[in-house]
């Protein structure tokens, strides 16, 4: 065994010295923290309590590992060292630091006050209360709105009663009773003939799919905003003389609840598959065209062998291609509507659910797709060439029926003997 002497501190070495490295530094550790302690804090007192002297015995003994944990202990300074204190909170990692109690109910103020999310977390929760808020008291008011509208019509109707005999007020009441009955017939009699018209193109009608297996790739707000947009499309096919026949595939998961929360969602006149479209027509697969803004086909007519499938993707421009990617590898036919034959869109071309659909409605009543284009696409999405050349048509139309109006004006005038007379009459 040979041993050192260094600034008082004895190392006895055995025959392994590869601990002595390391216990040297715990030693020098608390002086190294010392010393830059007192750089910062001059008027601070020391009281570092360490051995001066360390024993490592042979590693080959079988109570080495215990040697080594009490030598250790030993090295370590008390808790109640100042200086050691904040060595102690940067090193540890799993045990909170030890503080007395008065400043440790001053820390569990200090997390109870502190927020627990971020400033931009904050704000957007605030956003949303504020929100929330301010609908809470639209519809209050709407509410009141309404309540002091039905007593308003309530005092009139009250006040011309008391106005008229007994006679008089059996007649009106009873003309009252008739209009309403009416109207209540009327409204059976067009749920009926919608009825009737929804059951027939199950049979005859166009087949329009929905497809519904991107849901996993949208957003809770963007899967909200879909199940509007078919909702949209439900109440359109329904006022339509010719509806098509509309089909909502894929139809599970997240989708399927929001959609069972619409009401009347289990009435609706609509195929509703659980199954991919694929699975579904099986059978019919080399009459499904996908309608995609990607493809180079374009459709230049409905053909009601076919089975159009429009994507159900509210994706803000996220996923650009995917329906014309998957169309591809499903090995089935893709085509797009012909925008571009009959006017210039100012942005992208892409439209939703509900505008594909409608316009799909539209050419199967009026068999012209200009019209359909330009009853359904919004103004925003149209450059202004095309609004001031549909603007100029209309302008031109009525320059050409005010020109013919003068015309036979002219020519009455010019043939009639009475001109005054007979000038207010052409």
């Amino acid at each position: 065994m040979e041993s050192m002497d260094t600034r008082g501190v004895i190392f006895e070495f055995p025959h392994s010295v590869l601990l002595g490295p390391f216990c040297f530094c715990l030693a020098i550790l608390p002086i190294f923290k010392d010393g830059i302690n007192n750089r910062t804090q001059p008027n601070m007192t020391r009281s570092l309590h360490f051995p001066t002297s360390f024993h490592f015995p042979n590693p080959t003994h079988s109570s080495h590992l215990n040697s080594i944990r009490a030598t250790t202990k030993t090295l370590a300074p008390r808790i109640d060292n100042p200086h050691f204190r904040p060595l102690q909170m940067t090193t540890a990692t799993t045990e909170p630091p030890i503080t007395s109690g008065e400043n440790s109910l001053q820390n569990e103020d200090r997390c109870a006050s502190q927020p627990l999310m971020s400033k931009r977390a904050q704000k957007k929760l605030l956003k949303q209360q504020k929100f929330e808020a301010k609908k809470a008291q639209k519809k209050a008011l709407a509410k009141e709105q309404r309540k002091r509208e039905g007593e308003r019509k309530r005092r009139e109707w009250e006040e011309r009663v008391a106005g008229l005999s007994e006679e008089e007020r059996e007649k009106l009441i009873g003309s009252r009773k008739g209009l309403k009955k009416e109207r209540m017939e009327k409204r059976c009699e067009e749920r009926e003939s919608k009825v009737k018209r929804l059951n027939e193109a199950k049979t005859q009608g166009q087949n329009i799919v929905v497809d519904l297996e991107f849901a996993s790739l949208m957003t809770p707000s963007e899967i909200n905003s879909l199940v509007q947009q078919i909702m949209y499309c439900y109440a359109m096919n329904a006022r339509c003389s010719s509806p098509g026949h509309l089909w909502l595939t894929g139809c599970h998961g997240e989708m399927e609840i929001q959609l069972q929360r619409l009401p009347g969602f289990d009435k609706w006149i609509i195929e509703k598959e659980n199954r991919p479209y694929v699975e579904a027509f099986q059978d019919r697969k080399e009459h499904l065209v996908y309608l995609t803004a990607d493809s180079e086909n374009i459709l230049e007519e409905l053909d009601p062998r076919k089975i159009y499938i429009v994507g159900g993707l509210v994706d803000r421009n996220r996923w650009k291609g995917i329906t014309m990617k998957k169309a591809e590898e499903q090995g089935i036919q893709t085509a797009k509507l012909p925008i571009g034959n009959y006017l210039k869109m100012s942005g992208s071309k892409v439209l939703t659910v509900n505008q594909v659909i409608e316009i799909l409605l539209k050419f199967l009543e009026t068999r012209d797709w200009k019209t359909s284009f330009f009853k359904v696409i919004p103004q925003r999405k149209r450059c202004e060439a095309d609004s001031e050349k549909k603007q100029g048509d209309s302008d031109g139309e009525d320059n050409s029926e005010t020109a013919d109006h003068l015309k036979r004006k002219k020519n009455c005038v010019e043939s009639c003997p009475h001109r005054e007379k007979k000038l207010d009459e052409c």
